[in-house]
């Protein structure tokens, strides 16, 4: 803990910290306000969800919640909208999906009602017509009912900004399988999905205008979120082709529990006040009125940092500046280099998290919400080092010798060095062969969990 944090209540925020590490998180919870701090840890100890996905996800939740109805100002001419590209790395049954799925309900209960409205009104609509069209009489043009929705799922880029078009508060696409969405990129026109994507992560213009389609949308502040889950196997995949090189991968924050164990079942049940509780947090979000101007355009409402934020911030982007200029792994500088815009959009995502608690105003970005920020932006910076260690020992596993990958792909997740012996004899590599092949390759194939145990890296 830096000397300037130490105060009563830093020290409850470490040990709020400390706790849920020993629980298996390198989260820092504790940038939470107290309430979402409750919540993230009843559910956790109740349903046994990784702390990591239900943070990630909550954090989430509460960007889609502000959406464009504020936005973070560094100075004149350069804000920064709340936009998070989040993916939840686990194996399959690791209750990645879960935990999105208890952040997200307060949004989906949202459209739930939203739809039934629609639907009434879509009805009475085309009713409305039908009986202008019997009458043949010329009425009074009655306004199209659109829905309103925050979360998207399976959708095309067209189908994406059409519906923004009538949300231009902002929209979530909430992908189970991120891997499938990302297979899907320029299934209809190659090369325009991946550029649509680098796009909107900046919160840029979007114009659709195609020559006979009535659905042509101007979208002057677009805000698409993103989050999904991935298999740890499949993180090779998300690196092939042009994404590792046109900063796409770099946009990703990378959710990576230390421990992906699957649990057992508990007895516990939540309070019955966190649903409610959550609930109400989100609410207190999506009820913020959007400002317009006189052509129906948002007008997000600009927080500045105060002084002593701002300092802060300015002081942690240089030694982030530092950390890039000496980096050797181009792809790690890429990363290095966004969490400078991630920062931003966490502060301003801690300063409406913390009013929607009664713990702030919403007046200015203060240095509690950006020391918050930087915890945040170090935890994936340290996740996008896993990602990255991970998919080099992928290339470096498909150069290995036949008879080495295979002795690699028999070997348990963890095992001891006698252990690994006796599989290696089995493929009739010897144990001197074997504690060669394991010294050579720890630290990019195997850690070294403790004296003489091992873990595979893929």
């Amino acid at each position: 803990m830096d000397t300037y944090s130490i105060n009563p209540a830093s020290i409850i925020d470490e040990a709020v910290d400390l706790s849920m590490r020993l629980t298996g998180t390198d989260f820092p919870v504790s940038i939470f306000p107290s309430k979402i701090q409750r919540i993230i840890s009843e559910v956790h100890e109740c349903h046994n969800y990784p702390t990591d996905y239900i943070a990630a996800a909550i954090l989430t939740a509460i960007a889609v919640g502000i959406g464009n109805t504020h936005l973070a100002q560094i100075k004149q001419g350069w804000i920064e909208s709340p936009i998070l590209y989040i993916a939840l790395i686990g194996r399959p049954g690791a209750n990645k999906s879960h935990p999105l799925s208890f952040a997200m309900r307060p949004l989906f209960e949202l459209d739930i009602k939203s739809s039934v409205k629609y639907q009434k009104e879509r009805r009475e609509y085309e009713k409305y017509i039908l009986a202008c069209k019997k009458e043949k009489e010329d009425k009074e043009q009655a306004a199209e009912p659109v829905l309103k929705k925050f979360i998207v799922s399976d959708i095309t880029p067209e189908r994406l900004i059409t519906i923004h078009q009538d949300n231009k508060r902002g929209i979530c696409l909430y992908v189970d399988e991120l891997m499938s969405w990302l297979k899907n990129f320029n299934r209809y026109n190659s090369g325009s999905e991946e550029q649509f994507w680098l796009s909107v992560f900046s919160g840029k213009p979007i114009i659709l205008d195609r020559q006979g389609n009535k659905n042509s949308a101007f979208i002057k502040h677009s805000f698409i979120s993103v989050i999904g889950t991935i298999q740890k196997g499949l993180l090779k995949e998300l690196t092939k082709g042009e994404r590792s090189e046109n900063g796409f991968i770099d946009r990703i924050l990378f959710v990576f529990p230390p421990n992906l164990k699957k649990e057992y079942w508990n007895e516990l049940e939540l309070s019955t006040h966190i649903v409610p509780l959550w609930n109400s947090i989100v609410k207190k979000l999506t009820d913020i009125q959007c400002i317009t101007d006189e052509e129906g355009e948002l007008v997000p409402t600009q927080l500045p940092f105060n002084t002593e934020a701002r300092t802060l911030l300015y002081h942690w982007q240089h030694k982030n500046t530092d950390l890039c200029n000496s980096e050797m792994d181009e792809v790690l500088v890429g990363v290095y280099s966004k969490l400078d815009i991630y920062v931003i959009r966490f502060s301003l995502i801690l300063q409406l998290s913390r009013w929607a608690c009664d713990e702030s105003d919403k007046k200015e970005i203060d240095s509690t919400s950006v020391e918050g920020a930087i915890s945040i932006v170090e935890y994936f910076r340290i996740t996008a080092k896993r990602v990255q260690g991970i998919t080099n020992s992928s290339a470096m596993l498909e150069q290995l010798p036949t008879d080495k990958l295979s002795l690699y792909n028999t070997l348990p997740v963890e095992f001891t060095t006698s252990e690994g012996i006796t599989v290696a004899q089995k493929q009739n590599i010897s144990a001197d062969s074997f504690k060669r092949f394991l010294a050579d390759k720890k630290g990019k194939l195997f850690e070294n969990v403790k004296h003489g145990r091992y873990k595979k890296l893929i």
